[in-house]
C-alpha cells in the first residue's frame, strides 16, 4: 500500500438521507487500513461507533449528473449511499481517494480467489445419446428463459428512458444493475456450453 493511499481522508459532506427527503451534514472517514468509509453524525463522535460503515471493495465510487459536487458510493453489498462535497475540487478528491481503496481491496480480493481452472472436456463414450440430449433441452431451456429475461430487461429500460424520472440514480442503478446481471448470465451460460 503506498503513502499517498495509506493515510487515512476524513472531512465534512453533505450526505442525501430519504428519511427527511434532504441532505444533512455528517463527518467521514476513509480509512484505507480497513477498506472501509465511515460516517458520523458530526467530527465531535468520530472517536465512537461509526453510524455506518460502507466497505469499499467491489463498490463503484460515481460523480453525479446533476451537479458538479455530487458523488454516488455504491457498494457492492447493494447499499448506496449520495453524497455531496462543498465543491468540484473537493468531489474530485473524494472520488479519486475511495476509487484507490476500492481498487486495492478489490485487487486483493480477486488475487486470493483465482477463477476457476477451465473444465476438462473428455469424450465420455458411457454417456447416452439421450442424456446428451437431456443436457442441450436444458441449454435450449436456460437459453429461452433467458431470451425472455432480456425482452423484460429492455422494457424495463425503456419505460425508465421514457419516465420523468429517468435521471433518478435508483432508476439508473436498476437499469444498470439488470443489463449487467443479464450479460453475465448470457456469458455463464457461454462457459458452461463450451
Amino acid at each position: 500500500m503506498n503513502n499517498s493511499i495509506r493515510q487515512s481522508y476524513e472531512g465534512l459532506l453533505h450526505k442525501y438521507t430519504n428519511a427527511m427527503k434532504g441532505w444533512q451534514y455528517r463527518w467521514f472517514i476513509l480509512s484505507p487500513e480497513t477498506g472501509e468509509l465511515h460516517y458520523f453524525l458530526s467530527e465531535s463522535e468520530k472517536n465512537q461507533k461509526p453510524r455506518c460503515s460502507i466497505y469499499l471493495a467491489g463498490a463503484v465510487i460515481a460523480p453525479s449528473d446533476e451537479d458538479s459536487n455530487t458523488f454516488i458510493v455504491n457498494s457492492a453489498t447493494g447499499d448506496m449511499i449520495k453524497l455531496r462535497a462543498t465543491d468540484a475540487r473537493a468531489r474530485q478528491e473524494w472520488v479519486d481517494k475511495l476509487r484507490a481503496v476500492t481498487e486495492m481491496y478489490t485487487r486483493a480480493i480477486a488475487s486470493s480467489h483465482p477463477p476457476l481452472p477451465p473444465r476438462e472436456h473428455s469424450a465420455n463414450p458411457t454417456r447416452s445419446p439421450v442424456a446428451k440430449l437431456e443436457v442441450l433441452d436444458a441449454f435450449a431451456n436456460c437459453r429461452e428463459q433467458l431470451n425472455k429475461a432480456e425482452k423484460h430487461n429492455a422494457s424495463l429500460a425503456q419505460t425508465i428512458e421514457n419516465s420523468e424520472l429517468h435521471l433518478e440514480p435508483e432508476l439508473l442503478i436498476l437499469k444498470a444493475m439488470s443489463h449487467g446481471t443479464l450479460h453475465t448470465l448470457n456469458q455463464c451460460l457461454n462457459i458452461l456450453y463450451q
